[in-house]
């Protein structure tokens, strides 16, 4: 399977992570904010215990260190988190990288770091966290596509089931989903909506 999945929910809890490998999901992102170390090695490697023997690949956000530590084999950097992370320990673990952009400069910083994939957002408006950056829209996914070529390109930010098609064919090798999943009143349906999208594809 390729890497990421082109369904990529990310998600808060170990609720969410086992609720997601139980429907078949290939790829999870664990995206928990404001952890101390104790609390992050904590959840990292919970997340690992529910994946492990499953086909499903966890990826980390943030926590590089707990990362390390617990054995994960996928990693997600923001730009902030980029700039403090020791890119040669990340490597040496064998940690596969992908990266948040958002602009020309941090796409730059990105590729600097020879990342496994690169993502882009948002896409459209969210309102799980505040931007300082407009919607990038869907033509902005064939433009970086076209420059960043074989890396694939992971699209994230405000995107439903309905926008799919559209942005795969603007060149998006994932997509990115959050509230579309979470927030939604029949998750384990709408994960199977995605999921036979992805079969289609494949």
């Amino acid at each position: 399977m390729p890497y990421p999945d082109r369904f990529y929910p990310v998600v808060d809890s170990i609720k969410w992570v086992e609720r997601l490998t139980k429907l078949g999901v290939g790829t999870i992102q664990l995206r928990a904010k404001e952890l101390d170390d104790g609390a992050a090695l904590q959840i990292v490697s919970d997340a690992l215990a529910v994946t492990k023997g499953t086909s499903t690949k966890l990826v980390v956000n943030d926590y590089w260190r707990a990362a390390i530590v617990a054995g994960a084999e996928h990693l997600h950097l923001g730009q902030e988190d980029l700039a403090d992370a020791d890119l040669a320990e990340i490597r040496k673990a064998k940690l596969t990288l992908g990266i948040s952009t958002h602009d020309d400069a941090e796409l730059a910083t990105a590729l600097a770091a020879k990342p496994d994939y690169v993502a882009l957002g948002p896409i459209f408006f969210t309102t799980l966290k505040s931007m300082r950056f407009e919607p990038q829209g869907i033509p902005k996914i064939t433009e970086w596509k076209q420059r960043i070529s074989a890396i694939p390109l992971v699209a994230i930010g405000g995107i439903k089931f309905e926008h799919a098609a559209e942005i795969f064919a603007a060149g998006a090798d994932s997509i990115a989903v959050v509230s579309d999943v979470t927030q939604n009143a029949d998750p384990d349906a709408r994960v199977r909506q995605w999921l036979g999208l992805e079969a289609e594809a494949a």
